[in-house]
């Protein structure tokens, strides 16, 4: 059985566990410490008629806080033969990033779009892009998938979904 994690990196190109675990840490801590303050200024401590309404999400943010920090000291320290190896090569987070930066691009498009276009062209990319099938394949199925969507949510079951910021829907009358 291979081990990817531990394989040489292409071209000498990597990134160690060390380097996630702290990057990972910090972020993690950043997000504490911004929640720790919100739930601070929305006011943490008991009251007379019971916990104000930071008063669970300061302490949750300071036990993140803490537990992040000291991952953060531990991955800064590097002390961990662990730590030294490789967490993924540039072949394995090109393809991470082949697959995150389209769904990125999706949830985007939902917002501006609506989820009824933005999934056509979401699925007619990936079929030809990942897939390899040919654009009359992908655009007839993405098409197909979103207009039988549309039609059971809209139409048969009536429930509307978000047709996005633009709305290019609009036309249809939904």
């Amino acid at each position: 059985m291979d081990d990817d994690a531990n394989a040489p990196a292409e071209n000498g190109r990597a990134v160690s566990n060390r380097s996630i675990e702290i990057a990972t840490a910090a972020i993690v801590l950043l997000f504490g410490l911004l929640f720790l303050y919100t739930s601070y200024k929305l006011g943490f401590r008991w009251g007379s008629d019971g916990p104000q309404s930071g008063f669970f999400p300061f302490y949750v943010s300071l036990f993140l806080c803490i537990a992040s920090a000291a991952v953060l000291f531990r991955g800064l320290r590097g002390t961990d033969r662990k730590s030294r190896e490789v967490f993924v090569n540039a072949g394995q987070f090109k393809q991470v990033l082949s697959v995150l930066i389209p769904a990125g691009a999706f949830v985007l498009g939902i917002q501006l779009i609506g989820i009824y276009v933005a999934s056509a062209l979401y699925i007619a990319v990936f079929m030809r892009w990942l897939g390899k099938y040919s654009w009359l394949k992908s655009v007839l199925l993405a098409i197909a998938v979103s207009v039988v969507s549309f039609m059971m949510f809209e139409v048969w079951f009536q429930v509307p979904l978000y047709k996005g910021l633009w709305n290019p829907l609009a036309w249809t009358g939904y």
